[in-house]
């Protein structure tokens, strides 16, 4: 266990508040510890001489050495508590109390002291607003729950106490066990990545489940997950899944890029297991905890009922999981033993009057072939089988073989035996076949979690100080959003940009198109006009002579479209043939959890319609860039389909590291979209520009 062990394992817990009345919090929680906790009980409680059979301390400073305090008081006087328990040297505490941070600004103001507190004092502090923790080793109920859980090897932290109290009940009737369980509150000081990295070094835990609402601290979260998942698996169901926090976004990026989103790219880098309802929460708890990880895809179905196989194999179509494909030698032996009416091939279909016998030696068979590396054995109900004899059989047999297997049992009460034979052996069984491929899937994802080396981000030579005046330039206009007026940024770091300038009357964009060889791209440049072709503030293919007269057009269309907005002038540029190329865009959006969120995808107009787009938190690595150009569903126009020349995709994965380092470097820059990025045969070209800058962060 590491810094938080005596959380957990204390010898002596004091209960700040305990009381003898039923129906309240301090009855609650000390009656829970008296029942069941192995180490000393102390109260402490100044209205009262004795409290269930304990003696009353006057305050925590009387009440020498402990591990523990937990505090069921007022919130006004819980922050005092804290201070005296920080005098004397206490050094876990928490806080049931609520009217803290969830209870405005007085609340929000006493959250802050305890806080100070805490931190000035290297407190582990859970909570305020908190139901409380448990560990279940040591009979640890320091919570006002109903309900002691049986003990296993699932930790468990939410941010809803009421979410726990209902897992806990529904877990009683399903064998699920558990070792640690906390009640995040408001997180004051302790937060999921403390408790991530705890459990990660606790070889009781097998599984890390969450159920969380926020990230306190997106970054300190991914760093915490990518170590701990190498050895433990974390699964997460994250509440809140909105876009709202989008719907002011200036860029592409920010109205595609919702919150949902960067949770998604945060719990992919690290490794965490995401799932969105609380029966796959324990479906993948049951199955990481209980099963060996298999070494590739690929799945044996054994049955004895024609339909359910049938529902089972179009689970696995819909799934990253394959049909495993018999070896010969195991086809021949199939045939040999099973009835001329079963099938041999996958799924395997023993027919409905097989015995147990039947079962055994089928699954026998296909679980000795190698090109089976999980297997789900589905049974209904019949005169001819046991199901009983036929857990026993499967225990065996995966004990003898060591591959990862699950059972459906198509039935009800008649299964419940069965169903607690295989448990008991960490073999999960389900009703609906379709969760047992589930589960199946997230064991495989797991494993290729723990096969995953985690690259560092690369570090251009760039012009850090030429981007840094360019922005602060901008400032100085008091201009918050950017567009191809500031181009030279991503010149600045080195990524590709067609020839040209922004040009303010048209005599200069004259000039400009003269030094550019051929028909140029000519564009308005406004801060407050964003979708520049909407309006007409786009031209393409403009020739020599009409660049005089294009760019009073182009002026003209934007001031009868707002006549209010500022016009910087036309951006006159060097023409980039789309047409031999494929327009892409880069873009990032910056969250307020994980930071800044890089996007790419399919662009130019149709960026929002498509969405077709893929999103990885900042600062990304090579590994993590090819990922996300395989993500779309548009990557064979980049790797040549339908006989176009493939693009560069060395060089468009390193424009993706560009744009990541350089809103890593500048948190100013809140929002940006490079579309199109035209990513051609040859290289790359960063067509047009749009960033929206925060002036404080400068």
């Amino acid at each position: 266990m590491g810094e938080l062990s005596r959380l957990f394992a204390p010898d002596r817990v004091a209960v700040v508040g305990a009381s003898d009345e039923e129906g309240t919090v301090g009855y609650a929680v000390t009656s829970n510890l008296l029942g069941s906790f192995e180490g000393e009980v102390v109260a402490v409680n100044p209205n009262r001489e004795s409290v269930l059979g304990l003696s009353c301390h006057d305050s925590v400073a009387d009440v020498g050495a402990v591990d523990v305090v937990v505090v069921a008081v007022p919130a006004g006087i819980a922050v005092e508590v804290l201070r005296e328990a920080a005098e004397v040297g206490i050094e876990n505490v928490v806080v049931i109390t609520a009217g803290f941070s969830e209870a405005g600004a007085e609340g929000s103001a006493r959250e802050r002291e305890l806080t100070r507190i805490a931190r000035a004092h290297g407190l582990n502090l859970v909570g305020p607003n908190s139901l409380g923790i448990l560990n279940t080793g040591v009979g640890l109920n320091a919570t006002f729950g109903p309900l002691d859980p049986d003990p296993g090897g699932i930790s468990f932290m939410s941010q809803s106490g009421a979410f726990i109290t209902a897992v806990l009940d529904w877990a009683a009737d399903r064998n699920l066990g558990f070792k640690d369980i906390v009640s995040l509150g408001n997180k004051a000081v302790l937060d999921e990545s403390d408790f991530v990295r705890e459990w990660g070094d606790d070889p009781e835990t097998d599984v890390i489940l969450g159920y969380l609402e926020d990230v306190s601290d997106g970054p300190a979260f991914i760093e915490a997950a990518r170590e701990v998942t190498e050895d433990t698996p974390v699964v997460v169901v994250k509440s809140g899944r909105t876009d709202e926090g989008a719907s002011a976004a200036a860029s592409h990026t920010g109205a595609i890029a919702g919150s949902d989103e960067a949770y998604d790219a945060a719990f992919e880098q690290s490794g965490v297991v995401r799932v969105h309802t609380v029966q796959e929460l324990f479906d993948f708890a049951s199955i990481l905890a209980g099963q060996p990880l298999p070494d590739g895809d690929s799945v044996a179905i054994v049955t004895n009922a024609g339909g359910p196989g049938v529902m089972t194999t179009d689970a696995v179509g819909d799934s990253r999981l394959d049909l495993a494909e018999f070896t010969d030698e195991t086809l021949a032996t199939l045939s040999e033993d099973l009835p001329e009416e079963a099938n041999i091939y996958n799924p395997v279909d023993i027919i409905g009057d097989a015995p147990v016998e039947r079962f055994e030696a089928t699954i026998d068979t296909v679980l000795a072939d190698d090109t089976v590396e999980m297997a789900i054995v589905l049974s209904c109900p019949t005169a001819t089988l046991s199901f009983d004899d036929l857990a026993a059989a499967t225990v065996r047999l995966r004990s003898e073989h060591g591959t990862p297997l699950v059972a459906t049992l198509m039935g009800g009460s008649s299964t419940e035996s069965a169903a607690a034979t295989l448990s008991d052996a960490g073999i999960p069984t389900y009703f609906d076949p379709a969760r047992a491929v589930h589960s199946l899937e997230a064991l495989a994802q797991y494993a290729t979690i723990r096969e995953q080396e985690y690259a560092s981000p690369t570090t251009f030579d760039v012009d850090r100080e030429r981007a840094r005046e360019i922005l602060e330039r901008a400032a100085e206009r008091g201009d918050t959003r950017l567009g191809v007026e500031s181009m030279e940024l991503l010149d600045a770091y080195g990524i590709p940009t067609p020839e040209g300038k922004v040009v303010s009357d048209p005599a200069a964009a004259v000039e400009v198109a003269e030094a550019i060889d051929g028909p140029v791209a000519m564009k308005i440049v406004s801060p407050a006009i964003s979708h520049k072709s909407d309006i007409g503030g786009v031209e393409v293919g403009v020739k020599q002579s009409d660049v005089r007269s294009t760019y009073g057009d182009i002026v003209s269309r934007a001031r009868n479209y707002q006549p209010d907005a500022p016009i910087i002038g036309v951006q006159v540029q060097e023409m980039v043939d789309l047409d031999a190329g494929t327009e892409t865009i880069v873009g990032v959006n910056r969250d307020p959890q994980f930071g800044p969120l890089v996007m790419f995808g399919l662009g130019g107009i149709f960026v929002e319609i498509m969405e077709d787009t893929s999103f990885r938190v900042a600062p990304v690595s090579e590994p993590e860039v090819r990922e996300m150009l395989g993500e779309i569903r548009a990557a064979p126009l980049l790797h040549g389909a339908r006989g176009r020349t493939p693009a560069d995709v060395d060089a468009l994965v390193t424009v993706i590291q560009r744009v990541s380092q350089l809103v890593t470097d500048f948190p100013a820059i809140t929002e940006l979209d490079v579309n199109p990025v035209v990513a051609m045969p040859d290289g790359v070209a960063a067509v047009d520009l749009r960033l929206t800058l925060d002036q404080e962060e400068l």
